[in-house]
């Protein structure tokens, strides 16, 4: 019992180790994830001090534990059980797959990525790029929404500035949750995007059982009261123009709504930009008669670096504005008046009617309109006068004015438009540049429904 062994070095290094790691997991790691647990949640109590709606537990749960909910949960069991019978495959298997997407989908929230980095990113990224402006906001029906409900805001989708621009603008609301195409499924933004509690999708999946699996999480993160923002167009608009609401997400959202248990509000905003980065990208999806995007990613990090040198050298020049406006909200139990299912197709268009009613008009848009129905050159005073005219016609639509000064509105307007080569300056006046009929086009559908 107490003679000595005698081992080679590697076996007694080998034995220290695994003893130091079995220590480790068993008393030290627990002890380490409690004193950062326990730091998370002060942190987390002082955010909930000024946010608007608190961040819900149901988005501070572990991610572990989120997708142990999900993939028991007895619909994504049953629909298990379905999708192995209809495929002929053992019913583990069918499991391990409802699994594998479980993972992909569920978000893993870190509220120090959230309001540590994140939103310090957002501001620095949309004011570097853009003169950011409020539109139409009614503070007090935002304020007096219901703080049992769930929020959902719904939004137009110009741009993946996007998803940067309503960060910013909604930080001292609450920390949103979005749904997120499979172009953020890529290292390591993903695991970026995933810390800032984004959910990912497959916008075109056939799958079954991903949908159930998806749905099933919608459902639960809606009862759970999470905030979320989504875009019922699915997808960006190729040729700036309001898009036809998708019905699918908000089929997920709605599904067994209960306004005895906790009702739903819906927020509409609009967003509108004096230039769009991807607009050549999405013009060019749209010739195309796809939705390809050529967009790789040394482009963008070019482009990104041109920025930076010319900010450098003192010759950038931000994008012009870009705007968002928050439309009056709707309460899903008000909307649903009656006992019979919801009407989503109904309310899709409500909520997209809603929010085309406060896209914001900006300089570039509003000159483009001007462009594109002009039948001859038009001079710098002529546009000017037409300008005004349509502010008019507007009659209180929500026009961004710079210096809340038209004439000097207009002028911005134009001179954005004449520095990238879309309009032409000739001997009688201004006038479209043939080859880019599409890109005025696509600029004056963003507005174009509210005359």
């Amino acid at each position: 019992m107490m003679r000595t062994v005698e081992l080679p070095i590697w076996l007694f290094v080998l034995i220290v180790l695994f003893a130091a790691v079995t220590f480790a997991s068993h008393f030290l790691f627990p002890s380490v994830r409690w004193f950062f647990r326990r730091r998370m949640e002060r942190a987390v109590a002082k955010l909930n001090e000024r946010l608007e709606r608190p961040i819900e537990p149901f988005k501070l749960a572990r991610r572990y534990d989120m997708i142990q909910r999900l993939i028991y949960d007895p619909e994504v069991t049953k629909g298990v059980v379905e999708y192995a019978r209809k495929n002929k495959v053992p019913e583990n298997v069918a499991f391990q797959e409802a699994k594998s997407y479980a993972r992909e989908i569920v978000p893993g929230f870190s509220a120090s990525a959230y309001f540590g980095f994140a939103i310090r990113a957002a501001r620095f990224l949309s004011t570097a790029l853009y003169r950011v402006r409020l539109g139409y906001y009614d503070e007090d029906s935002l304020k007096n929404l219901d703080k049992s409900a769930t929020v959902v805001f719904v939004m137009n989708h110009k741009s993946n500035m996007d998803y940067v621009l309503v960060t910013y603008l909604a930080a001292q609301r609450s920390a949103l949750a979005y749904a997120v195409g499979e172009w953020a499924r890529v290292w390591p933004l993903s695991k970026l995007i995933r810390a800032m509690g984004a959910y990912f999708i497959r916008r075109k999946s056939r799958n079954n059982l991903y949908r159930r699996v998806l749905a099933r999480y919608v459902h639960l993160a809606t009862q759970g009261g999470l905030t979320q923002a989504m875009f019922p167009e699915g997808g960006l608009s190729l040729d700036g123009a309001p898009q036809n609401p998708k019905l699918g997400l908000l089929k997920y959202i709605t599904d067994g709504f209960d306004p005895e248990t906790r009702d739903i509000v819906f927020v509409p905003v609009a967003l509108n930009y004096d230039r769009v980065l991807e607009d050549r990208i999405l013009l060019q999806a749209l010739d195309e008669g796809g939705r390809r995007f050529h967009a790789r990613i040394s482009v963008v990090a070019g482009f990104f670096m041109k920025q930076i040198w010319l900010r450098l050298r003192g010759k950038y020049h931000k994008f012009g504005y870009a705007a968002v406006s928050f439309g009056n909200p709707l309460s899903l139990s008000d909307f649903q008046d009656t006992d019979a299912p919801i009407d989503e197709e109904r309310l899709a268009h409500e909520l997209m009617a809603r929010i085309q009613s406060v896209v914001p008009v900006l300089p570039v848009p509003l000159v483009a309109t001007i462009i594109q129905d002009a039948q001859e050159p038009m001079t710098h005073t002529e546009i000017e006068a037409e300008f005004s005219t349509r502010v008019d016609a507007l009659n209180g639509a929500h026009v961004h004015l710079p210096r809340d000064d038209r004439v000097y509105a207009a002028s911005v307007g134009l001179r954005m438009l004449h520095d990238r080569g879309i309009v032409q300056e000739g001997d009688q006046g201004f006038v479209m540049n043939p080859e880019q009929r599409a890109i005025v086009a696509f600029y004056a559908n963003s507005i174009r429904h509210l005359f």
